[in-house]
């Protein structure tokens, strides 16, 4: 498919995406559209950035609009996200996509009052936008029910994995009726993932657009080995990089995040935290300054950041390295949106040279040492040197090689955003 308009869509449906400036689908849409309009379960692989919310709302909104809806009006489609963000997301997405089309949708997730989404769910939404404990308290309290259910989507099942959301979400499909179309997507596909997916779909069709361990050619990596004592000021003396116009930091901890925003707030950075013990409001606060430019960086939690699509960001800092490599790919997928380029730089110590090892592993792409900054750390980077040697049979130590931290480019629009393609947007 070269175009949107090659896709069999209700022409509501495809004067929002002009609307939008999408033009041409993304692989994972170009993929995942026509199975899904066809009726066929889904199994689908894509790192985060693909696209994958266009992938299901897009058929979705399509086939409800086509359908001749039930008498009573129940939810006929049903998405299931891991967190509050992702949900908000999809939401926004199907108003987008679907605005001129008479469907409904309700977004019922935790940290907002219950009453405002039993108001919701009196209008007789089309489709339910959920999170599992929330879905599951409503469901407890017989304010709705999945019986008419004909579209089920799980988004970001790897992610539910992480969470603890897996036997929620066996249980919420129980409740959904058997025959049903199912769209199944994760950005990885550990073993527990797919068990889940042989239990919930029936004959998929699979489709892997890039593996876990992908990371997107337009991203520059590099790791800054420090002393675990030195990194606060390290990461200060980053952010002040000319260049540097819309920066994400990764901590492992949300009390660190919330240290470092503190900090660098003090320094004259203008910095704000995100992380799960943060109410939806105060995170969609932060979300919205960083979106709209109004603070620079924003410190976040691994637990949130699949929640973070904000277009523009020109770096992504690792002030931890994650213990899992997986997380490494998807934190640095925020940044190089949509065609533009971006640079993810690792502040790396002693302790963390295990971990940059096993992200190096996955990705079989070594970062760029950058060795020129006022805190390198030669024991740091001679440890490195030497994990190295083993794991690929190479000789010498980690020598400081490639640019300064601050001499990236992306590509920008007039207006000094990043942008896409001169070609039309990628929906997202």
């Amino acid at each position: 498919m070269q175009s949107f308009t090659d896709f069999p869509f209700h022409p509501s449906i495809l004067q929002a995406l002009s609307d939008e400036g999408y033009e041409r689908p993304t692989p994972i849409q170009a993929q995942a559209i026509p199975e899904a309009l066809a009726g066929h379960d889904v199994l689908g692989t894509a790192q985060t950035g693909t696209g994958k919310t266009a992938a299901f709302s897009l058929p979705i909104l399509h086939l409800l609009n086509e359908e001749r809806p039930h008498s009573d009006k129940g939810a006929r489609a049903l998405i299931l996200t891991p967190t509050r963000e992702l949900a908000l997301q999809v939401e926004n997405s199907l108003k987008t996509y679907g605005r001129r089309l008479k469907l409904r949708s309700a977004v019922l997730v935790g940290g907002v009052p219950i009453p405002g989404q039993i108001k919701q769910l009196r209008l007789r939404p089309d489709i339910i936008v959920a999170t599992p404990g929330r879905l599951l308290d409503l469901l407890g309290q017989d304010l709705l029910h999945l019986n008419r259910v004909s579209k089920f989507v799980l988004d970001e099942a790897d992610r539910m994995l992480d969470m603890g959301f897996i036997g929620d979400v066996r249980k919420i499909a129980g409740m959904v009726p058997k025959q049903r179309q199912t769209l199944f997507f994760s950005a990885t596909m550990p073993s527990a993932v797919e068990q889940l997916a042989s239990t919930l779909l029936d004959s998929p069709v699979r489709i892997e657009v890039a593996p876990q361990s992908t990371v997107a050619d337009n991203i520059t990596q590099s790791v800054l080995f420090v002393e675990r004592g030195n990194k606060r000021a390290l990461l200060t003396e980053m952010l002040k990089e000319s260049d540097v116009e819309r920066a994400l930091v990764f901590t492992r901890t949300k009390h660190r995040a919330n240290r470092i925003s503190r900090q660098l707030s003090e320094r004259g950075i203008s910095a704000d935290a995100i992380h799960g013990n943060k109410t939806q409001q105060a995170r969609q606060k932060a979300l919205k300054k960083f979106d709209q430019g109004r603070v620079k960086v924003l410190v976040a939690t691994d637990i949130v950041a699949r929640g973070i699509d904000v277009d523009g960001i020109s770096h992504v800092i690792n002030y931890e390295l994650p213990n899992d490599p997986e997380s490494y790919v998807h934190r640095i997928g925020r940044t190089a949106r949509a065609g533009a380029s971006g640079q993810a730089l690792s502040l790396c110590d002693v302790d963390e040279v295990i971990y940059l090892s096993e992200i190096e592993k996955l990705t079989q792409l070594p970062l760029t040492t950058v060795g020129d900054h006022p805190f390198h750390c030669d024991r740091t980077a001679s440890l490195y040197g030497r994990i190295a040697k083993r794991s690929n049979g190479q000789n010498g130590e980690a020598k400081p090689k490639g640019p300064k931290f601050g001499r990236g480019r992306r590509r920008k629009g007039g207006n000094g955003t990043a942008k896409g393609s001169v070609r039309g947007r990628r929906a997202r």
